[in-house]
């Protein structure tokens, strides 16, 4: 079992999970963090960290939120590493709860 990031972070991209994983199992790209799922030892920590609430054990990953455990597994192959806190981006509380935001991922 693995964390997975899912479709609240897209454009928000707090990063306050990052600074208290133990394994530095985070990705980041442009508008969105991953987690590895080879990586994450499932100790939980990042979950009540996240503002945006969009982390969720694999086996609790929403329904409509299902693909995001492939789009983890997937951009944590081809993006960098994160392991320090940064800045959200710098309209993240206006896109906070937001629907259907998997259109504006940018996977580049």
């Amino acid at each position: 079992m693995a964390f997975v990031v899912t479709d609240n972070c897209i454009r928000c991209k707090y990063t306050d999970c990052v600074e208290v994983c133990p394994v530095d199992c985070f990705y980041e790209g442009e508008n969105f963090l991953v987690i590895h799922p080879d990586e994450c030892i499932d100790c939980g920590l990042c979950e009540p960290e996240c503002p945006a609430g969009a982390i969720f054990l694999d086996d609790d990953v929403p329904e409509s939120q299902q693909i995001f455990i492939d789009i983890n597994a997937e951009l944590s192959e081809i993006w960098s590493n994160i392991s320090e806190r940064k800045e959200p981006l710098p309209d993240a509380q206006e896109w906070d709860g937001k629907p259907n935001k998997l259109k504006y991922l940018i996977k580049g």
